[in-house]
């Protein structure tokens, strides 16, 4: 009796707690289905009374199309270059005697505590030199920049608590150590490797700071600068710029609910030695 108790509460304070965290989600969303003046109605109404969809016919006539293909294009390269790079580090760290490898392990952990302002100006003056300004490449590297190292601890971790005997097996069949790892580790790695993808499409999905400092050309910017833009440009016409960020919300709402087994799998197994 007791223990079914215990299980109602339970489920009763993790249904609270979902309705919470979702809560803002679906008043964002309501809110850009309402007018001007039903948004400022007191007592609110938490459904629209008029149902209205011009704010998103408005936001597409302004470019959201531009702005999200740059944040895809964007979010797309710096996953694929911070995986590229990042599995084959960390295997390196946790598989081979490197001299210095404390010394990498520590900076990798440092790079996690820096904020990104604090690296900001560093970039600037470096893509400056490089005539990468005013380009795709900026943002790319900039955020592939920070999420390399945290790809690179949590992978480690995953590759430090798979046996070595799994590799050595496969080597006596035959595999050399490159084929060993595509073969045997990698297979057992995809679930970390989902989490490190994520996480890093996530963080660049977001980015604002990068986009607008190191892109003048408005041409250029992603999602979240075209939402900053639209707050000036908009005044506090709320319905547009709540539909303005649906659509921004939307593509990392759709690939967590897709993926969501695969990333709490990857974190707890990228978690434990």
């Amino acid at each position: 009796m007791k223990n079914r108790k215990k299980e109602w509460l339970l489920n009763i304070a993790g249904i609270l707690i979902v309705f919470i965290f979702l809560f803002p989600v679906f008043w964002m969303i309501v809110t850009s289905l309402k007018t001007q003046n039903e948004i400022f109605q007191v007592p609110p109404t938490f459904l629209p009374a008029d149902w209205q969809f011009n704010s998103y016919q408005e936001i597409f006539q302004r470019g959201i199309i531009r702005n999200f293909a740059n944040s895809l294009l964007i979010a797309s390269s710096t996953t694929l270059i911070v995986l590229v790079l990042s599995v084959p580090s960390a295997y390196g760290l946790a598989r081979f005697s490197i001299k210095g490898k404390e010394l990498f392990i520590l900076l990798f952990l440092v790079t996690q505590m820096l904020p990104a302002t604090v690296i900001l100006t560093p970039l600037f003056i470096l893509f400056d030199q490089s005539g990468i300004l005013n380009s795709y490449i900026g943002p790319i590297l900039a955020c592939a920049t920070l999420g390399i190292p945290f790809s690179v601890l949590i992978l480690r971790t995953f590759f430090l608590g798979i046996p070595r005997e799994l590799e050595d097996a496969a080597r006596i069949d035959g595999c050399n150590p490159l084929s060993a790892f595509i073969r045997i580790i990698m297979p057992l790695a995809t679930p970390s490797i989902i989490v490190c993808g994520a996480v890093s499409f996530f963080f660049t999905w977001g980015d604002l700071i990068f986009s607008i400092t190191f892109n003048r050309s408005q041409e250029l910017w992603p999602l979240t600068a075209g939402i900053y833009n639209a707050i000036g440009q908009y005044g506090i016409e709320w319905n547009l710029l709540m539909a303005f960020a649906t659509i921004s919300a939307l593509p990392v709402l759709i690939i967590f609910i897709i993926l969501q087994k695969r990333l709490v799998k990857g974190l707890a197994s990228g978690a434990v030695k």
